[in-house]
């Protein structure tokens, strides 16, 4: 985490939560959810405005963590603002090794050790990790079909909502706490 956020949640500890405004998609793109895109739909059926801002994408990746209860969220300041999950907390890239298993790095610049995979009930590829559970980039899939013919990787079927329960994440904290207002 940032020094400068470490010191405005020193300064201001109390400030509210946010929820519903940050999503991250399935290809590690980041994207604002305004009132006027969260009243159109959930995420990712409307997704909002991508970020392209190179700073604004490290700031946000450098300060992006788990609550205690599985929520993904941006520390921006004082403020946590929750994530909306498209499938995983991570979205892996891979790079090819010749004669190894391909290494991982998240969307977030984060490397990771490989522990198992998983197809959903959509034929997407999750890999878990010694930081966490991810879906691997489309791009990816060349280089992540070459590691399970090699037999470095041997996926074991799931589903997205059995693999958020397993890895403990959650993909809408929006959703979540509007429950718990209830």
């Amino acid at each position: 985490m940032d020094d400068i956020v470490k010191a405005a949640l020193k300064k201001w500890p109390n400030v509210p939560d946010c929820y519903g405004w940050l999503a991250l998609d399935a290809r590690g793109d980041w994207y604002m959810r305004d009132d006027r895109i969260q009243a159109a739909g959930p995420f990712p059926r409307v997704k909002g405005s991508r970020i392209v801002h190179d700073k604004l994408r490290e700031f946000i990746e450098r300060n992006y963590e788990a609550d205690e209860a599985g929520a993904w969220f941006f520390q921006n300041g004082p403020q946590r603002v929750y994530v909306e999950l498209e499938a995983a907390p991570h979205v892996w890239r891979l790079h090819a090794v010749p004669g190894r298993a391909p290494t991982l790095r998240s969307h977030a610049g984060r490397d990771a050790v490989y522990e198992g995979a998983w197809l959903d009930e959509h034929d997407r590829l999750f890999v878990a990790t010694d930081i966490g559970l991810g879906i691997v980039h489309t791009l990816d899939m060349e280089t992540a079909a070459d590691a399970v013919e090699q037999g470095h990787w041997s996926p074991e079927t799931s589903t997205v909502a059995a693999l958020a329960e397993r890895f403990g994440h959650t993909l809408s904290p929006q959703a979540e706490q509007s429950e718990r207002v209830r």
